[in-house]
């Protein structure tokens, strides 16, 4: 029995399978994370941090191989998976880099007399359960911080990325890393909640839908254990004012079109003021439809297959209901198989579902607002908050409408700006955690208080 399958999205063909985890298997692993973890973190930083970086070496070596796997797993256009694989790189490369400073003591001025540190330490083996939309970006971000640290990684991916988990699992052993320092396990749901409930097991990451954050955090909480969730978004791009109109409008549709509209934090509702309006929805309308639909592993392809055909099908059923409700179906909307292409609605009012769904796959929903005030009462009006996107002119404007954005992250004047050294993270349904950047070395250890008398 296996719920692990690679079945290539664009014709449909099962690949390869990998069979499930027994529960015998599944004890030997958690076994050895957590034997594992009595032995690296006591290694020497500069040591744990050496091995981490070969990490990063062999993303680059390997990046042809490791691309190509996603493309048929998943269906991400070749250009896209090679910079998927570069980003995994420069991600863990950077915990590498920056080991001494998150791993460092932080000195308090106390008010007495002596000394006083907040030491980091590890808290032991995890669990990170990850999604099938950035195979290697979303392991790197997890993995190489909570490495660098000293704990030990339970590694539970995606049913459809198995290849990839696999590819993964043996970069880290040829890196160098101890066995049970990196492990990969092909579990079930239900065995992914005994790797929670095992006391062995100190915390557990995930990165998901609602749902999936919802029945881990549940799980999580029955066992009090720590747990980091970074979910869905509905991101909002706000035009406010521009002195380059078709500059704003391809940041737009680069923002909706990454990884074939299949990313959390990508602009999902493009929200610009009145007057500017008719002539950003005829240029946006003109750029989406211009993107080329076709194969993923060909060098012209803008967009590829969504991940599966039934996730094609559930964001057709989602258009179909918006257009049933009243909102105009402006361009594209027509299925075929997995593909799904570039497609704008408008006329999207609060009474419909798609007002406050997320649509995940190559879909923009255009609204018309009045002034900013307006724009950031639309924006704000969505369970999500993710990341966010203003372009405006005016410094002070936008000073003002980041402040009042309810979300993790907000980018002005240019989108798919991520970078290993930027937290990445949500409020609301978004999450509750944060990757990347310095903050995620912080989500799983111990900041043990040292006080030495004077």
């Amino acid at each position: 029995m296996t719920d692990y399958a690679v079945i290539n999205p664009a014709t449909g063909e099962t690949l390869a399978t990998y069979p499930t985890l027994t529960d015998a298997e599944l004890e030997t692993a958690i076994a050895s994370a957590d034997a594992a973890y009595r032995e690296w973190r006591d290694t020497p930083v500069p040591e744990r941090a050496a091995l981490v970086r070969r990490a990063a070496e062999l993303h680059r070596e390997r990046r042809d191989e490791l691309a190509a796997i996603i493309v048929r797993e998943m269906g991400k256009p070749l250009s896209a998976a090679l910079g998927e694989v570069d980003f995994a790189a420069d991600i863990t490369e950077y915990y590498a880099d920056n080991a001494e400073k998150i791993t460092g003591d932080q000195p308090i001025d106390i008010l007495g007399e002596g000394t006083a540190v907040i030491r980091r330490s590890p808290i032991g083996a995890l669990l990170g359960i990850m999604p099938w939309n950035f195979p290697y970006y979303q392991v790197a971000r997890f993995a190489a911080p909570n490495l660098v640290i000293g704990n030990t990684i339970l590694l539970k991916h995606a049913p459809q990325c198995p290849e990839s988990a696999a590819a993964i699992d043996q970069l880290y052993q040829d890196a160098g890393l101890p066995a049970g320092a990196y492990v990969n396990i092909y579990a079930t749901n239900d065995q992914a909640a005994t790797v929670i409930a095992d006391p062995r097991v100190h915390g557990v990451s995930v990165t998901g839908s609602e749902r999936a954050g919802a029945a881990v955090a549940e799980v999580a909480g029955r066992n009090l254990k720590k747990v980091a969730l970074e979910l869905g978004g509905s991101d909002p791009f706000i035009l406010l004012s521009t002195d380059d109109l078709d500059g704003a409008v391809q940041s737009a549709v680069d923002a909706r079109l990454d990884n074939t509209g299949q990313s959390c934090n990508a602009a999902k509702r493009f929200i610009v003021v009145e007057g500017l309006y008719d002539a950003f929805l005829e240029k946006f309308t003109a750029a989406m439809t211009g993107a080329k639909l076709g194969d993923p592993f060909a060098d012209d392809t803008d967009l590829g297959p969504l991940s599966s055909v039934t996730a094609a099908e559930r964001l057709a059923a989602q258009v179909d209901k918006a257009v049933a409700q009243g909102a105009r179906l402006v361009a594209g909307g027509t299925r075929d198989g997995a593909f799904y292409p570039a497609t704008v609605l408008a006329d999207v009012t609060p009474d419909m579902d798609a007002y406050r769904e997320e649509f995940f796959g190559p879909v923009g929903v255009v609204y018309k607002v009045a002034d900013e005030d307006e724009a950031v009462k639309v924006a704000n009006d969505t369970p999500f908050g993710l990341g966010s996107y203003v372009f405006t002119t005016d410094e002070a404007q936008a000073a003002r409408v980041a402040d009042k954005i309810d979300a993790g992250m907000v980018y002005v004047n240019v989108v798919l700006a991520d970078s290993p050294e930027l937290p990445f993270g949500g409020v609301k349904r978004s999450g509750t955690s944060r990757e990347m950047g310095l903050l995620a070395a912080d989500e799983f250890v111990n900041k043990k208080l040292i006080r030495i008398a004077g």
